[in-house]
Order: structure tokens, then sequence, then C-alpha cells
């Protein structure tokens, strides 16, 4: 039986300026669906990026209702852990909801943003052939610059053999497969492009 469990989780505030801060929230992703190329990712994502999301996948998919985004108050305080932790929650009830549906699921946009850290210019970018890399070279890449743990280096400098990179062994570079660890990430891809 198949089955894709994601987890919003760690939200960082990051300052831009003096007047500006955000925060990011991680996504952790762990399947056996077919969808994925990549049985294990994780990647970062603020508020905004979940919105450019769900238009997006709501503009390719006119037929279907999506789920609401928790609502963006104005009354919102990044230093209010409640309304922090509110935040995640809502954004985690969103991801479950859409890795539900096997339309949106088919859409490249959902499997870059869940498994790189491109932007939003360049996951449309890629997605529309404007890039020299498809959505699955997209992925890979992103899942090989994010191999962060000892194990990984050590094996990385015996050889790398990225031709392997879609393997659970700790062969491919991508360090143990225990998918328990939290993000130092085994980064894994969704490549399946409809």
């Amino acid at each position: 039986q198949e089955f894709v469990t994601v987890l919003v989780r760690d939200p960082r505030t990051h300052k831009e300026d003096s007047w500006h801060s955000y925060i990011d929230y991680e996504i952790f992703i762990h399947t056996n669906s077919m969808c994925f190329t990549r049985k294990t990712s994780c990647v970062r994502r603020r508020f905004r990026e979940f919105v450019w999301l769900r238009q997006r996948l709501q503009s390719n998919a006119v037929l279907i209702q999506l789920p609401d985004l928790p609502s963006k108050t104005p009354f919102f305080n990044m230093n209010n852990p409640h309304h922090v932790d509110h935040r995640r929650q809502g954004l985690q009830e969103f991801l479950e909801k859409i890795l539900q549906d096997a339309l949106l699921l088919s859409d490249s946009r959902l499997h870059l943003f869940l498994q790189t850290q491109l932007s939003p210019e360049d996951m449309e970018a890629c997605v529309s052939g404007q890039t020299k890399y498809t959505v699955a070279d997209a992925i890979h890449k992103f899942a090989s610059l994010n191999r962060r743990f000892p194990i990984e280096d050590e094996e990385g400098k015996k050889g790398k053999n990225d031709t392997d990179s879609d393997s659970e062994s700790s062969s491919s570079g991508l360090g143990p497969s225990d998918d328990s660890i939290s993000c130092g990430c085994k980064a894994s891809p969704a490549s399946e492009e409809s």
C-alpha cells in the first residue's frame, strides 16, 4: 500500500534587513509512492511560497477545490509560539490534503516545491522548459547538494555514483537509510512529470 508522509516542522526566523523578518518551515517527505523518485526529502519553504504553490496548482486544476492555507492575518506575530505553531499545523494539513489527490500529484511544480530549494521563478522556468535541466535533474541535483551527514561525505569521496541516486541504501551516497534522521536530510525528489 502506497503512503506519503509529510511533516512541516522546525520553524525558523530569518532577518532580511533591520525592518523585515520571515519564518520558514522544514518540509520533510517520506514515501513509497511511485510518483516520487526519491523516497525521502527535506526542504525549507516560507509562507509566501506556499501561497504561490496553491495559486499555480489551482490554475492548472481548475475543477479541483484546493484546500485553504492558514489565513494570512495582520495580527500574526512571529514572536508568538502559538501563532507560529498554528500556521505550521495549517501548512501541514494543506500539504497532506494536496498529496492525496492524484491529479495534483502529477504537477511538476509540486515535486519541485517539495524536493528542491528552487525559487518559484526557477520552478516556473524549469516546468516550462526554459532551463537546461529537467524536473528530475533539478531534484537529483538538489539531493546531491543536500548531503550533510559525515558518512555521506566519506562515501562521496570513495566514489560518487549519481546513477544510483534513487537507491535507499547507503551506497547511494545519501547516507544511512534510517528515515528518522532529521533535516541534514537525505533529499528525495519526486520526478514523475505529467
